[in-house]
């Protein structure tokens, strides 16, 4: 047993917020108690350790514990103080994931321990419970990642190696904090009390443990991101990207009985998790942000055993022995007897000279609170017309100094929501210049200053200052992994199929006209924004990942 006595515990709790720290009923304690055991707990034992796997739901009967960032360390600060009634612990109780903070406790008494199995075998069988537990530690998840809790990026906001990691941590909601070699003057300090320099950047301390310039896949299995079995296995289903669309084909999937493993090259959420906030998805009538759809839904995912992988970057498919193989940039490679394609699009870049020389800087295809972060009092300038690039200039206007809407078409409606349209005509934080092209970008240093634009009817040209550039003009299906066999479209995006039938094909089975959503290529399926035809929503893609599920179902039907 660790013991650890935090310094600097307030008296009292801390408040709930938002439901993050719900006190349980005497009647649900009652209940949890056929569930695991009572333990008396004396002071300063360590229940929960940093960079451990969170393997025990504990719930507070007595006494009070203290929640420590970097417990034993000079950095020590104690984040919040919880009393009898409440549980501890985060999202990596239900994910398994490591912990982020420790749990220390300050005044002895006794808790009810419940292995983490057990607990998400009864959320499974009570919702009400299930409910209450998974909204307490996603709001826990967006405190600390709000607070600069967990591990440490050092480097330059100019770094695009800083900023890779940057957007690794935030894209997979990995707690975090960043210290600017450019604005904080802590960062520096740091760096000369570990021997290193600003050329030594960028640098990741984690639990005592120093990385130089780590690769996300460095980064992934300490956080608990990759998993993808032992090798040899051939799975059901593999499913490749984590947006709307393949989080909705592995959970699928993985509920209906196949075992099916998810990868994706960055983390999940796809197009949507670049996104603050989607209000025109059905059930969430004040809207949700991408990353936290994505982190429900990578909850659901995991509830029915899938096993994903974070970063995984496939650069190949092939057949053999009548299955399917996934070659992985790293060398590995995986088989499976079925694929879905919903690798959607990579972002489509500015078409405009000197764009090489800010893009690692300040250029940015999503508007998150990391981009949030980055623009602070800043002038910021948004080019596109659809629905992300609308959201991004209405979320940024709560935190530059102004903001820029620059839309090629000729209005707002044409290929906006109308309900977001509306908004932005109204706002007068946002600035619109409409039938508008950028044409070029002013600066030195890779620091942007200005952005250079003309009206497409007039012709009149001016300059817009910016110190940050927000780009949203579509994409370009990611579909290069694919090999020849699977027929594109004349934009290169995956055809599905009727429309994906080739000469040649026999009629046997496994080798009929393409089921609705199979390519020319039997046992692989595409779903989302990467195939031909798709609708450009949140929700339709959803749909498309769950009919692919389906259609895998008759594939392999067929072939027995």
């Amino acid at each position: 047993m660790t013991t650890r006595e935090p310094a600097d515990v307030p008296p009292g709790e801390t408040p709930d917020v938002s439901g993050a720290f719900p006190r349980l009923e005497e009647t649900r304690l009652r209940e949890l108690e056929e569930w695991g055991e009572r333990r008396p707990t004396t002071r300063g034992e360590v229940l929960i350790t940093e960079g451990e796997p969170e393997d025990t739901f504990f719930v507070l009967l007595s006494g009070r514990v203290a929640v420590v960032e970097a417990l034993g360390t000079p950095d020590e600060r104690v984040v919040r103080v919880h009393g009898p009634g409440r549980f501890l612990g985060e999202l990596g109780v239900l994910t398994g994931q490591p912990a982020f903070l420790s749990d220390v406790v300050v005044d002895p008494g006794e808790v009810l321990a419940v292995p983490a199995a057990r607990l998400r075998s009864l959320a499974a069988r009570d919702s009400a419970f299930g409910d209450l537990v998974l909204r307490a530690y996603l709001v826990r998840r967006w405190l600390t990642l709000g607070e600069g809790v967990g591990f440490r990026i050092i480097g330059s906001r100019y770094s695009a190696a800083t900023r890779k990691l940057r957007e690794f941590a935030a894209r997979n909601r990995l707690p975090h904090r960043f210290l600017d070699l450019e604005t904080d003057p802590t960062a520096e300090q740091l760096l000369r009390s570990l021997g290193l320099g600003p050329a030594d950047t960028p640098i990741v301390l984690y639990r005592g443990t120093l990385l130089r310039n780590p690769s996300t896949a460095e980064l992934a299995p300490t956080f608990g991101l990759r998993d993808l079995g032992h090798g040899g296995e051939i799975c059901d289903l593999v499913v490749v990207g984590a947006g709307p669309a393949g989080l909705a084909a592995a959970v699928y999937g993985a509920s209906e009985g196949l075992d099916t493993t998810l990868l994706d090259g960055v983390a999940a959420g796809g197009q949507a998790a670049r996104t603050s906030c989607i209000e025109n998805y059905l059930g969430f009538p004040s809207g949700i942000s991408g990353g936290e759809l994505a982190e429900r839904a990578v909850l659901q995912a995991e509830k029915f055993g899938v096993r994903r992988s974070v970063p995984s970057e496939v650069v190949g498919l092939a057949e053999r022995d009548g299955h399917h193989v996934l070659r992985f940039a790293d060398g590995d490679e995986l088989v499976t007897r079925t694929v879905i394609v919903a690798s959607g699009v990579r972002v489509r870049r500015l078409p405009v000279p000197g764009l090489d020389r800010f893009e690692d800087t300040c250029v940015y295809y999503a508007a998150t609170p990391l981009e949030a972060q980055q623009c602070v009092g800043d002038p910021v300038v948004v080019v596109g017309g659809g629905n992300s690039a609308g959201q991004a200039a209405i979320f940024l206007s709560g935190h530059a100094a102004e903001v820029h809407l620059v839309v090629l078409e000729h209005t707002l409606g044409e290929n906006m929501s109308r309900y977001l349209a509306d908004r932005i005509a109204q706002d007068p934080r946002v600035e619109v210049h409409l039938h508008t092209a950028v044409e070029e970008l002013a600066g030195a240093d890779g620091r942007l200053e200005a952005v250079g634009v003309r009206d497409t009817v007039t012709g009149a040209q001016q300059r817009l200052p910016a110190r940050d550039l927000m780009v949203f003009i579509g994409g370009e299906p990611s579909t290069s992994w694919l090999p020849d066999s699977v027929a594109l479209d004349s934009g290169g995006y995956v055809l599905t199929g009727p429309g994906a039938r080739r000469p040649g094909r026999t009629g046997a089975p496994g080798d009929a006209e393409p089921l609705l959503l199979e390519t020319s290529l039997p046992g692989v399926f595409a779903a989302g924004d990467v195939r031909s035809g798709s609708v450009k929503r949140v929700a339709s893609a959803a749909g498309e990942g769950a009919m692919a599920v389906r259609m895998v179902h008759e594939h392999l039907a067929a072939l027995r």
